[in-house]
């Protein structure tokens, strides 16, 4: 059998209502899952260590959303999103819900209990249960605006990870049928933020198809192969990979707007987790900063170090 190649345009000519647009997150298992993952590629990884904290993070994540509700917009409000292609819930709205900050806590104290605490990590644990309410949503708005010289490296991805907490819960009470359109390229059409990386399914409806993971609601939204997620342009796509590294992940490139980001291929490894994986394989972000590209955003359980003037 022949099997046909067809371009982006063609693709995307094609009758949409056949290609599942929308993957919500499984609730029951979504950050048990990246723990998991996260544990298998903490062996022999440069950064091991730090993969397990995050896997016992992610375990604590599983555990507070089982007992966890945020509170919902109203049908107006979600009705209105849907009429003008906006996000449902977005990140960035004044409106946030400050149980958030609650789970922040649960989630220290379980990572706390989980084990061993080592100096950096206390220091750092520390450094959030003395931070007030005002100080913590200034962090937690720098956070989801990427508004990098303004976040603390050492505590963000604790925050982050409360975030995520939070808009998960939301995206897994929604329908798929629910979610709007959104004509901005890469953001999450449930919370409006970035995709931290993107993953080619297999199996079942979602065969061949590309998805582009929401860094903090999970939410997985398709977009045509060989195409920019970051400026949605069709040109000058490169794919890049570690020489003698998995051929299941490999950055893709543009040279419109000069920046990466990751995808992986079920195909090659069917437990890639694009998180995990993404979170995992620095050194292919090493590669491509070296060949001039940056990334189109960062991962949310890993913030760069930024000089500031504060």
């Amino acid at each position: 059998m022949v099997q046909r190649i067809l371009d982006p345009a063609q693709i995307e000519s094609l009758d949409q209502s056949a290609i599942p647009r929308i993957r919500l997150p499984e609730r029951i298992s979504c950050f048990t899952t990246r723990a998991a993952r996260l544990r298998k590629l903490a062996t022999g990884n440069p950064i091991g260590g730090y993969l397990r904290l995050m896997a016992s993070l992610a375990d604590a994540q599983q555990q507070v959303l089982a007992k966890f509700e945020a509170a919902m917009p109203s049908a107006e409000t979600i009705e209105q999103a849907q009429r003008n292609s906006m996000p449902l819930v977005p990140a960035l709205s004044p409106d946030r819900d400050p149980a958030w900050r609650d789970v922040l806590q649960r989630l220290l104290d379980r990572v706390e209990s989980s084990g061993p605490v080592a100096p950096a990590l206390g220091k750092a644990i520390d450094a959030l249960r003395l931070m007030g309410a005002a100080e913590l949503d200034a962090q937690a708005d720098a956070i989801l605006a990427q508004r990098f010289n303004e976040v603390e490296p050492a505590t963000a991805p604790f925050i982050t990870a409360a975030l995520q907490v939070v808009w998960t819960d939301l995206a897994t009470r929604f329908d798929v049928h629910d979610i709007p359109y959104l004509d901005t390229p890469g953001a999450c059409p449930v919370c409006g933020a970035q995709p931290v990386a993107s993953v080619v399914r297999i199996g079942g409806p979602y065969q061949g198809y590309r998805y582009l993971q929401c860094g903090l609601c999970g939410t997985e939204a398709h977009m045509v192969r060989v195409k920019c997620s970051n400026c949605d342009s069709t040109k000058g796509i490169a794919y890049h990979s570690i020489e003698g590294g998995s051929e299941a992940w490999k950055a893709e490139s543009c040279d419109e707007c000069h920046t990466y980001r990751k995808i992986g291929y079920q195909e090659k490894d069917f437990d890639i987790e694009p998180l995990a994986d993404d979170l995992a394989s620095l050194t292919l972000d090493l590669l491509m900063n070296e060949a001039g590209y940056e990334r189109s955003g960062p991962n949310p359980l890993l913030w760069p170090e930024v000089a500031s003037d504060r």
